[in-house]
């Protein structure tokens, strides 16, 4: 059996997820890998074999996301061309992280596509939903990566095709302890307003991990540094709570560590807005928008335990195995996607 893998690389969380699920993969049969986008601060440690610019989303400074940008570096051409040409017919089946453009080549020619992503899970009417409704949001969740079968992934298994996440071994074997700061990644807010904000909070040490940073920087209790892998792990592993967007991958982390954990989501981006509503109901603090206007619920939030009781069992290698060797329906999502 040949498998293509295929990718979303905006942001890191997809990568932390096949920096997992791959060398499984290439353990159980001929697979592939295709990465798509150019957002991710995290390297791959396996060959990639097709790449592209993909479709990424571009960010503004104060937490959400630049439309303008984004539709300016849009390439139409260059992404049907891309679709026309790709060459999917190589495959018996394509596993896809929410990525547009192998999604839409194997949907021309006909080739099996299985969604494997947090995305999937969303579709689900089971799923915690926003309040409101985001017509633009939905109908990128629904049709941005078509399928014809799904394995969703949430912070709990709201439905039959729904699985708890994929947590990496790098994050199972870190030895969670409290060293007294906290973690912040918070990408889509500048530096700046990041640290303006967290300074007027003193008593508390501050680690951003930054894509815009090169080099560290301190100032007073702010401390600045380039997003790396290990360095982030190390934050994580000892700190006391993680201020974050409401992505799923350092959530996840988060929960499964026990660390206290505060979401804000980026502004237009639905998924987060999905995924912040989930873990409202786990008791976890959400703000609208990063600002001055959040140093109370912040504070309070420093001052308080928190204590979110989570399972999330190691079952990655036994659900891949069961994606491409079992015939038991149960991928098929309760939604169609595509």
């Amino acid at each position: 059996m040949k498998i293509l893998y295929a990718i979303q690389g905006t942001g890191n969380g997809h990568i932390s997820r096949a920096r997992e699920v791959v060398p499984i993969l290439k353990k159980m049969c001929d697979a592939e890998v295709f990465l798509s986008g150019a957002r991710t601060n995290m390297p791959l440690p396996f060959e990639i074999n097709y790449c592209s610019k993909g479709l990424s989303f571009e960010y503004n400074k104060k937490g959400g996301l630049d439309y303008y940008k984004t539709a300016r570096h849009l390439e139409p051409r260059r992404i049907m061309k891309e679709i026309r040409d790709f060459p999917v017919e190589k495959y018996d089946l394509i596993i896809n992280d929410f990525e547009f453009i192998s999604a839409y080549a194997a949907k021309r020619k006909n080739i099996p596509v299985m969604a494997f992503s947090h995305q999937a899970a969303l579709l689900s009417e089971f799923t915690p939903k926003p309040s409101g409704f985001n017509p633009a949001g939905s109908l990128i969740l629904e049709h941005y990566a078509p399928a014809q079968y799904a394995v969703g992934l949430h912070f709990r298994a709201y439905d039959d095709y729904i699985f708890t996440p994929v947590i990496r071994k790098e994050v199972r074997m870190l030895q969670s302890r409290d060293n007294g700061h906290y973690t912040v990644y918070l990408p889509a807010v500048g530096d700046k307003e990041l640290t303006e904000v967290l300074q007027l909070i003193p008593e508390v040490r501050w680690e951003i991990f930054s894509g815009n940073a090169k080099y560290p920087s301190i100032e007073k209790n702010v401390s600045i540094r380039p997003v790396q892998n290990d360095q982030f792990l190390r934050s994580l592993e000892a700190c006391t709570g993680i201020l974050t967007g409401a992505g799923f991958e350092t959530p996840s982390e988060a929960l499964f560590l026990q660390k206290k954990l505060f979401v804000i989501p980026i502004q237009g981006q639905y998924e987060q807005y999905y995924n912040a509503e989930a873990l409202r109901h786990f008791g976890v603090p959400v703000a609208s928008k990063f600002g001055k206007h959040i140093l109370p619920l912040l504070q309070r939030w420093i001052e308080r335990t928190q204590e979110i009781p989570v399972h999330f069992p190691d079952i990655t290698e036994k659900l891949i195995e069961q994606m491409l060797f079992d015939q038991d329906p149960f991928f098929i999502p309760t939604v169609a996607i595509g």
